[in-house]
């Protein structure tokens, strides 16, 4: 009984610590990571629609319409890094990954 216990205790204490490099599957049978790409529209919603509005064209506090906008990419990352004008500045707030996902959901606005 003394050995059961000690192999329950070890099985659920590498269950706990383990398992956040494995894959796990989708419902779709591929396999997915743990830690999923950041999701810009969420981010998105979250940080930027207060100024910029959900569609990206409401321009509160001076906020640039998204959907004129004739910034690449690169130019909008660097501009949500490191803010423009009365923007803040997400350097110390978004991870790069998050702000690069920002800028490409950002070019979906665009009419």
């Amino acid at each position: 009984m003394k050995t059961y216990l000690i192999f329950v205790a070890l099985v659920l204490g590498v269950w706990a610590c383990g398992g956040n490099e494995q894959a796990a599957a989708s419902s779709s049978g591929t396999a997915v990571t743990a830690v999923d790409a950041p999701d810009g529209a969420k981010i998105y919603k979250t940080y930027c629609v207060a100024c910029h509005g959900l569609y990206g064209d409401m321009g509160a506090s001076g906020a640039f319409n998204l959907q004129t906008s004739a910034l690449a990419v690169e130019e909008r990352v660097q501009v949500i890094t490191k803010g423009r004008n009365v923007m803040t500045p997400f350097e110390s707030i978004l991870t790069a990954e998050q702000i690069q996902a920002v800028a490409a959901y950002t070019m979906t606005l665009k009419k």
